[in-house]
């Protein structure tokens, strides 16, 4: 991750939002009456407050030292993004299913929502430290011919 200049909570945040972008774009919703069939992606209703969690995750990601973890402050920005994607979808899930009624069978799911809301809890988790980021090591051998592995923990876990 040197080469890229990111730190690798911010690049994977940011790699979670690309995935709920692309999830924005896909079908989230599909009607099929009398043989036609329409579907509309996620750019709609509910789904925008996902796209404005995914802008503020992007925007959080370059504000600061890129090089360096989220502060505690930023830290809790990106969750408050990450749990808009997440709500995003959730609420356009839910008054799908309240519009819909007896409906279901008309009215299907798509995988762009799923995928939205898999994205948010999975940015949710990362922010919050319940999916840890390895440590980065270092293998360099001595004229000895001993190895010495050096690791620099990585901590993701919030400060009170």
């Amino acid at each position: 991750m040197e080469q890229m200049n990111f730190h690798k909570q911010k690049l994977y945040s940011l790699i979670v939002a690309g995935v709920a972008l692309l999830a924005l774009l896909l079908p989230w919703v599909s009607i099929n009456f009398l043989g036609a069939s329409q579907s509309w992606n996620g750019l709609r209703g509910w789904g925008l407050l996902s796209l404005v969690g995914i802008g503020g995750v992007a925007a959080l990601s370059f504000m600061g030292n890129k090089t360096e973890d989220y502060t505690v402050e930023y830290k809790k920005y990106v969750m408050i993004a990450f749990g808009a994607i997440a709500a995003g979808a959730l609420l356009f899930f839910l008054r799908k299913s309240s519009v819909a009624g007896g409906f279901d069978n008309l009215v299907k799911t798509g995988i762009g929502l799923w995928l939205c809301l898999i994205a948010g809890l999975a940015g949710l988790a990362l922010s919050y430290g319940l999916i840890k980021i390895e440590s980065k090591s270092e293998t360099t051998t001595t004229n000895t011919g001993t190895t010495k592995i050096t690791t620099t923990p990585t901590d993701t876990s919030i400060q009170p």
